[in-house]
């Protein structure tokens, strides 16, 4: 694949191409990254330094508290920068977040220039609840050059604003994280006392309850498992561990971490792209921040040297496409501005949380995370299939276009408490695969990658999906699950109405098996495949190998994050009662990559077991529904 690509107005040092073979990125340009990001941002600064306003649409929570999330995210930033360097500050950033600390500090909760808006319950403006922890980090890594240096009437203040994180009911998910970091950060400063221990064994608890294995934890009670494992779930106890020298903790957690990066290092392509899945994707490279991080305290089963591929090929990657505007800012978006890819509570700043992978600069320049020479990243090997059943998800990479696709059999975004009925769609969770190189299309469009059944003329979503396992062998793997489809208009749900998906990944080939149940007569079902641009040099195909009649493609005029208009292949066929349906899918950007009607020499389907046979190398996959078991060999 060839693009052009903007040229970030974020001056970088000269590529090393000797040290870093793949992606030009060393230790300074990591520096120059982040004095680069940080500059641009501090122009919007307020008089005093407390509020960061940059432009753009405020978010839900009020400009108050988006000025105080571009303070605490850029301050994260520049923590990682100045501690990495020893105290070494040439911008002098840190007087101006200690200036910034003292304004905003001084009348909390006041309507004025530079006062920060109070802490409170998650649901009452929780935001800076959210920053606080951000807030605490900063002040932890910089203690000896910024915190220690403060007149004591600023401390008393600054302590008195966080302990309101320590006094009010966080989000039901990673949020019980941020007051565990300001906890943290008091009791590093010889502030703590039985309300910081308390919110600190709060959210171990919690967390203990929310691994669910495979170095993957649920952000919540619920099934979402995306980014925030990296970015949150694992970076706040692990990092907290790291700094305090706490063995116990840094041994529980680290496992966890370095069994996370196992399956989690195979998400990034061979052009560095993250895995385009789950939400606050405008975090970007903040993705990379828990491969930063393994390599830094040592648990991780990757070498310096893919580390540093895998980190700077996600902050070049970025850089290289628009992630910054012309004047320096980290836009709201993926690659340039992208409304799709945003939530409710995206504020300016909120692109922000990507400082979490400046982490790595607390590496000093002589750890091997610096010196060693880059490795090829997972994705650059061979073809690989990777199964994570307690996620529930599979994972494809391909060595001849470095795309990597995730089919997720396991993830939601359904709380325990909401009846998934009344939840709306969220393209970026409820589809059955992701990529590297393309994005969902927008809700409203034609969704792809997705099995809907169509009751009078009504389009059924997929919402909660329920894993039935997942699993791997050499070359392949499979992962399986189950939902019950949910109608936007008439009846939500059609009683007893069921589908059962397989999803068997072989090379560049995705092998899609559906049982549906109880289909109301008259109803049809319609599978789509990858969603793509006309000239992104990728293609997107899909052959139905059974029970499908009319194959088609259809427009998605809003595009996704990759492209701003898109094309998606599409099955269909009518059912009733029950039925098995089998398509072959594949997303590739070879430029001669064989049909797929190639690809398969014989489909076989007897009741509620599907037998394929593979025209490359003579092997046959065996699925069977009832119960779901699969094979291959």
């Amino acid at each position: 694949m060839t693009a052009a690509h903007p040229i970030s107005p974020v001056e970088l040092p000269a590529e090393e191409r000797g040290l870093s073979p793949h992606t030009g990125y060393t230790r300074a340009h990591w520096e120059a990254a982040a004095d680069g990001l940080l500059g641009a941002a501090w122009q919007w600064a307020t008089p005093g330094g407390a509020l960061l306003d940059l432009p753009g649409r405020p978010s839900a929570s009020g400009v108050r508290s988006d000025g105080l999330e571009g303070y605490a995210r850029t301050f994260l930033a520049a923590a990682f920068r100045v501690a990495g360097a020893d105290g070494g500050d040439p911008h002098g950033w840190l007087g101006r977040y200690a200036d910034g600390l003292a304004a905003g500090t001084l009348t909390p909760g006041r309507e004025d220039a530079e006062s920060w808006p109070l802490i409170r319950d998650h649901h009452v403006f929780g935001q800076p609840m959210v920053e606080s922890a951000s807030v605490a980090i900063g002040l932890r890594l910089t203690r000896p050059w910024l915190w220690d240096r403060l007149d004591d009437g600023v401390r008393d203040r600054t302590e008195a604003w966080l302990r309101d994180a320590l006094r009010h009911v966080p989000s039901p998910n990673n949020w019980y994280l941020f007051p565990y970091s300001v906890a943290g950060f008091l009791e590093s400063v010889g502030r703590g006392d039985a309300e910081t221990a308390r919110a600190k064994e709060r959210a171990l608890d919690l967390l203990e309850g929310w691994y669910r294995g495979d170095g993957w934890y649920a952000d919540g009670d619920g099934r979402a498992f995306d980014h925030y494992n990296g970015w949150a779930l694992h970076l706040y106890p692990v990092l907290d561990a790291y700094l305090s020298g706490d063995a116990e903790l840094s041994a529980r957690y680290g496992d966890r971490l370095r069994e996370h990066l196992e399956g989690f290092s195979l998400l990034f392509g061979g052009d560095g792209a993250p895995i385009h899945f789950g939400r606050s994707l405008t975090y970007r490279f903040a993705a990379a921040s828990s491969v930063a991080l393994g390599a830094l305290s040592g648990h991780t089963p990757l070498t310096p040297g893919t580390s540093r591929r895998l980190i700077s090929g996600a902050l070049r990657y970025f850089l290289d496409r628009g992630a910054t505007g012309t004047d320096g800012l980290l836009n709201l978006g993926w690659h340039g501005p992208h409304q799709a890819s945003l939530q409710s509570y995206s504020a300016p700043a909120s692109p922000y949380w990507a400082s979490k992978a400046f982490v790595a600069l607390l590496a000093p320049q002589g750890h091997p995370l610096w010196t060693a020479t880059e490795e090829p990243a997972p994705s650059e090997g061979p073809d690989r299939v990777r199964a994570l059943p307690a996620p529930g998800l599979l994972v494809q990479s391909t060595r001849a276009d470095g795309i990597v696709r995730l089919h997720n059999h396991g993830s939601d975004h359904v709380r325990p408490h909401e009846g998934e009925a009344q939840v709306q769609d969220d393209p970026l969770y409820s589809r059955q695969s992701y990529s590297t190189v393309t994005g969902p299309t927008a809700r409203g469009n034609t969704a792809d990658n997705h099995l809907a059944v169509v009751v009078a003329g009504a389009r059924s979503e997929r919402r909660v999906i329920r894993a039935l396992g997942a699993g791997e062998g050499e070359g392949w793997g499979w992962a399986a699950s189950w939902h019950r489809p949910v109608f936007t208009s008439g009846s939500p749900m059609v009683p007893g109405l069921r589908v059962e998906s397989v999803t068997v990944a072989h090379g560049r080939y995705e092998l899609r098996a559906h049982r549906v149940l109880g289909a109301p007569d008259g109803a049809r079902v319609e599978q789509t495949g990858w969603a793509t641009g006309r000239d992104d040099g990728l293609a997107s195909a899909l052959h139905g190998l059974h029970g499908w009649e009319s194959p088609d493609e259809v427009r998605a005029p809003q595009g996704t994050a990759y492209t701003p208009w898109a094309v998606v292949p599409r099955l269909s066929a009518p059912v009733g009662g029950t039925a098995v349906l089998v398509a072959l899918a594949s997303l590739t950007a070879e430029a001669d990559a064989a049909p797929l009607d190639a690809a398969v020499s014989g489909v076989v389907v007897d009741g509620d077991t599907v037998e394929v046979r593979w025209a490359r190398d003579g092997a046959t996959t065996r699925i069977g529904f009832a119960p779901v078991t699969v094979t291959h060999g």
